[in-house]
């Protein structure tokens, strides 16, 4: 890479794990933009980061308007030029993870927005960043998803994730991880790394108090990947340094 900032996208970045990733990567000297579709809570965290000492910014991103991953990519063009760091942090979760098995019961509600704001979405987002991406020397694409869309851990009898089945929520982590392989597969010839990240059951309020890890932790798998060198691996799925089954 060339001497010149590099600059990093991260939507749902205004708390927990997006915050604490743009907080490690502002750490290295990389600017952050964070993506939120609550302004003043993209503006208290980008606040909380200068004062950190944090090169940072707030760009309004809304995963549930079809039109901002546009506004977003001619924003980053007109300020920036060109974007080395996508990191596809937001997502939602509508169903109780624990025990759960919702196979039969599912709504059909339930199922179209998380795929909407879990997967559609990044696709769109991506789509409309890859042109600025391809720009930078280096582009790094991180798609935070999680071990609850291994489809061999799941389908492996008394495995750590075998209880939990909410369906939609695990589905689309799963479709968000084969984005990740093809998306990768026509970046192959590129500068561009593309991945999937499982940052661990983390204290947020997506995964609850129950969740082992703290929000303190939780930042070291993407901000790993976000910073691959030339030699890092491309269309894997890990969480920190270990590769997770699909």
């Amino acid at each position: 890479m060339n001497s010149r900032q590099r600059i990093a996208f991260i939507t749902g970045a205004n708390r927990g794990i997006g915050f604490e990733t743009a907080k490690h990567l502002g750490e290295a000297g990389i600017k952050v933009v964070i993506g939120a579709r609550d302004a003043s809570k993209g503006a208290q965290a980008v606040q909380q980061l200068i004062q950190n000492g944090v090169d940072a910014e707030y760009l309004h991103y809304d995963a549930s308007q079809p039109h901002s991953a546009t506004a977003v990519a001619q924003a980053i063009e007109a300020r920036f030029g060109q974007l080395d760091i996508l990191i596809n942090n937001a997502g939602i979760l509508k169903e109780d993870l624990i025990g759960q098995n919702n196979a039969i019961s599912i709504k059909q509600e339930v199922l179209k927005s998380t795929f909407e704001a879990n997967f559609f979405a990044v696709v769109a987002l991506t789509q409309a960043l890859l042109p600025l991406l391809q720009r930078s020397p280096a582009g790094r694409i991180v798609n935070l998803t999680s071990i609850l869309g291994s489809q061999t851990l799941h389908s492996t009898p008394n495995s750590p994730i075998e209880a939990a089945k909410g369906l939609a929520y695990n589905a689309s982590k799963s479709a968000l991880n084969m984005f990740t392989i093809h998306l990768a597969h026509v970046l192959k010839d590129s500068a561009i790394k593309v991945n999937s990240a499982h940052p661990g059951w983390v204290k947020t309020e997506l995964g609850g108090p129950h969740a082992p890890m703290e929000i303190s932790d939780s930042w070291k798998t993407s901000v790993r990947l976000a910073t691959l060198d030339e030699t890092g691996p491309t269309g894997g799925f890990f969480h920190e340094a270990d590769a997770l089954p699909w």
